[in-house]
């Protein structure tokens, strides 16, 4: 397993994307966390989303609902940080080196991938004694991160899992990975990682449900906190991963 580093600064039909959008789900109580955003009915497949770490956004949201519909899945996004402790959308990219130091103690604290990963590891396996037979995970940016290596626990519950513009990304993950992995990267992360990870999964047993993109033209957290939907390159290419996501849980699950 690879160590953190790296920290990044830098197919089915989908709902109509929308800029200003009302979140269809709602904030509770749920398992193990205080808070999680619930969106969807329940079936046999949950799908638990780990934000990055801005926390809860109204993009963020609209995935939640637009995959919820799409797979026809239960989604949760639990909130790991707590209310008003998500990392300030002003800080990135890191303006001084408070801004510097403040980011590494946060991704060191209260946002630490490993420790996250076994929260995430705990609320699904709340979700499979719930009665869900397959549990999936999706992360962006850092929840990339906490996402994969979750899916590397021993007796991790996870059937699937999908990484967006993911931060502290390594090939070696993958290699480790023995479920499959929706990749989508931005022209922000590295080429020659995704290409080697893409090559590692097409080795895989699992390889024929592998999928995969590089959005060279999209910049890192463009389908999360920082993307701009009103501009019409960032939605159309929103819209892009949110029904190869979507697409890939389903085959994933089939």
């Amino acid at each position: 397993m690879s160590t953190v580093h790296n920290i990044s600064i830098a197919c089915c039909s989908i709902p109509a994307v929308q800029v200003d959008y009302t979140a269809k789900g709602t904030h509770k109580s749920h398992g193990t966390f205080d808070r999680v955003y619930v969106t969807g009915d329940k079936g046999e497949i949950a799908l638990i989303i780990v934000y990055d770490i801005f926390g809860y956004s109204s993009q963020t949201l609209q995935g939640a609902d637009i995959l919820a519909e799409t797979i026809g899945a239960q989604v949760f996004m639990p909130d790991f940080f707590g209310e008003g402790n998500a990392f300030g959308l002003e800080k990135i990219p890191p303006r001084n080196e408070r801004d510097r130091r403040d980011l590494q103690s946060f991704i060191g604290g209260i946002a630490n991938p490993p420790a996250a990963a076994v929260k995430l590891v705990e609320f699904a396996n709340v979700l499979k004694g719930e009665g869900f037979k397959k549990i999936g995970a999706l992360g962006y940016c850092w929840g990339g991160k906490v996402v994969t290596l979750g899916a590397l626990k021993e007796s991790s519950p996870l059937d699937a899992i999908s990484i967006v513009h993911p931060s502290m990304f390594s090939a070696q993950d993958v290699e480790e990975l023995s479920i499959p992995l929706g990749l989508f990267s931005s022209g922000d992360e590295s080429k020659a990682e995704f290409d080697k990870s893409v090559e590692i999964l097409s080795k895989k047993p699992f390889a024929a449900k592998v999928r995969s993109k590089y959005y060279s033209n999209m910049f890192h957290g463009w389908a999360a906190a920082r993307g701009d939907l009103s501009n019409p390159d960032n939605k159309r290419e929103y819209e892009d991963l949110y029904s190869r996501a979507a697409a890939f849980f389903k085959n994933a699950f089939a």
